[in-house]
């Protein structure tokens, strides 16, 4: 903080710490012991792409990368754009420790590139007991999480769901508090 910041009362906004991410692999354990919610084998990282030849590199970069090392884990990767103009990098493995990684590798290259404001989210896929999807959103830019339970119609969610399993989930992952916050994703392609 510099010394105009500290005379007009402003303060410098901490980033998130980025092994947050990686709590969604101890999370998964709880959830399936617990109330019985197992993960899809799917998670996706979710950018805003631009018509850069720099950004475009390292997103093919990428793309080779986690296809390559998806030879030796098994992950595959599809990628697909929605309406809205988000890319979504959607990685598939049973093994939720190399979803993380495979999503956490494409958020760091792109940060390393500058381009780490382009990213929204990642999205990891899970199910509850009764075939139900359960997604839990990591938001980079705060470094939490929230689930997000979509609800039998067009745009509906289960709030109560939501908070059902946040307050099962303990402090295996760190929530987002503010519950305002916890925005919906409509369309998730995994």
């Amino acid at each position: 903080m510099g010394l105009f910041d500290a005379l007009l009362g402003r303060s410098k906004v901490k980033g998130p710490a980025p092994d947050r991410l990686f709590a969604i692999t101890t999370a998964a354990i709880a959830l399936q012991s617990g109330p019985g919610i197992k993960t899809r084998g799917s998670a996706a990282i979710v950018f805003q792409p631009l018509a850069t030849g720099d950004f475009a590199q390292i997103v093919t970069e990428m793309e080779e990368v986690v296809r390559g090392t998806g030879e030796e884990t098994g992950t595959t990767l599809t990628t697909s754009d929605d309406s809205y103009g988000y890319r979504w990098m959607v990685l598939h493995d049973d093994d939720i420790d190399d979803l993380a990684v495979g999503v956490n590798a494409v958020s760091d290259a792109l940060a390393v590139g500058g381009y780490g404001n382009r990213v929204l989210c990642a999205v990891f896929a899970f199910e509850q007991a009764d075939g139900h999807p359960v997604y839990f959103i990591y938001n980079y830019k705060r470094g939490t999480w929230y689930p997000f339970v979509p609800a039998g119609g067009a745009q509906q969610r289960s709030t109560e769901r939501e908070l059902q399993i946040k307050a099962q989930l303990g402090t295996e992952l760190p929530v987002e508090q503010e519950l305002e916050r916890w925005f919906p994703l409509w369309g998730i392609p995994i």
